[in-house]
């Protein structure tokens, strides 16, 4: 049981070396964290705060979720005898009170066409997995710049979550989504709006890329334009978690202009020779290259977070089979150009591919309206 304090118990205890004050009702002993303070000591041991409640101070310059960290924790006494706290922690998966923090198809007594039962189960889950596994991760991998952690891949694989962030299509069919929060026939572009825009409130854009981004935008040319039994042995391989993909169409020398790419694929009995150093020649070529003898790969330390896992990568002589070329090999533009079709537009049906031009960039603003909402809420809190 907790131990209960009064406040006069409290007001004996402001001197440095034995210095409690109250947050919210909690009694907090900051004897021994007087020294690593960020405000400093002064402000510690201020006339108003010291021995006092210090609750008006404290939220003037911090978010409630400080106090969830595991080392203020620690620093926990005990309650003011007969009060109980008024800043009580939502239980995960809850809709933020936030003024514009929400889209307003989860407010209460309004109404979208877009949205239905499925969307709201959906949004629940997904929420509430990335509140309690996935955001203590993505904080603690955006601090330390390492990859997202194994154990975030195979909850992500439990609820299909690799399958899910490929959009609508056959490749559900099937599948038990999100312990079943929607059905695979019932997926569509919105339940994908669900996903992106919850994965905008981890505050981690680095270590959200290196969770699913390569997937996300390698994996759609593997499906359209791969062999059936290459395409279906990665597609295996990577909704079980067992490889990962990258796509690899920028270079120094050209940044985002795909076509002025250097890296060069020589023509060989049975396949392809491909070397990351010399003049392209000709038309592009795409090709499925695994990993192996001649490939090397740098990490990036880019201006984000090395939790991305953007890497550098070099061929040397690598020998590509035939059956590895993505689409035709003098058409290679207009296949990694349609490759961007998910990653920018998502078709929520065939029959739909010819009329919905208007969709342009649909993921990426997708994630930029989310990410602006957690801005707004980080705002006002």
């Amino acid at each position: 049981m907790s131990k209960t304090f009064t406040r006069e118990e409290v007001s004996k205890h402001k001197e440095k070396g034995d210095l409690w004050i109250i947050i919210d009702s909690t009694v907090y002993d900051l004897s021994r964290f007087l020294t690593i303070h960020p405000g400093g000591l002064a402000a510690l041991l201020d006339d108003e705060v010291a021995g006092k409640d210090a609750t008006d101070t404290f939220f003037a310059l911090h978010r409630f979720e400080v106090l969830q960290n595991p080392q203020y924790v620690r620093l926990k006494l005990g309650h003011i005898q007969g009060e109980e706290p008024q800043m009580i922690k939502p239980p995960p998966g809850s809709l933020s009170e936030i003024p514009f923090a929400e889209p307003t198809w989860l407010s209460k007594g309004c109404h979208s066409p877009y949205y239905n039962e499925s969307h709201h189960r959906l949004q629940t889950a997904i929420r509430k997995f990335t509140e309690e596994v996935v955001f203590p991760d993505a904080q603690a991998r955006e601090e330390d710049g390492k990859r997202v952690s194994q154990h975030i891949f195979e909850a992500r694989v439990r609820l299909n979550l690799p399958a899910m962030a490929l959009g609508p299509g056959p490749h559900l069919k099937g599948l038990t989504l999100m312990d079943g929060a929607v059905k695979p026939e019932e997926f569509d572009c919105f339940h994908e709006l669900v996903i992106i825009q919850e994965n905008s409130r981890l505050h981690a854009r680095g270590y959200s890329d290196g969770m699913a981004m390569g997937t996300y935008i390698a994996l759609p040319a593997i499906m359209k334009y791969a062999a059936p039994e290459i395409r279906d042995k990665i597609c295996r391989e990577v909704f079980a978690g067992q490889k990962f993909l990258s796509l690899a169409v920028t270079e120094a020398y050209a940044g985002s202009d795909v076509a002025g790419i250097r890296t060069r694929a020589t023509k060989t009995e049975g396949g392809w020779i491909v070397n990351g150093r010399n003049e392209q020649e000709g038309g592009i070529i795409v090709l499925l290259i695994e990993r192996g003898e001649g490939i090397e790969t740098r990490l990036i330390r880019t201006s984000y977070s090395t939790a991305a896992g953007t890497a550098f990568i070099t061929f040397d002589d690598v020998f590509v089979p035939d059956t590895h070329v993505l689409g035709h090999p003098t058409d290679g533009l207009r296949t990694i150009l349609s490759n961007f079709n998910h990653e920018r537009l998502v078709y929520p049906s065939s029959a739909l591919r010819n009329k919905i031009s208007n969709f342009h960039r649909w993921a990426l603003a997708c994630g930029s309206i989310g990410t602006q909402r957690a801005i707004v809420e980080e705002c006002f809190k």
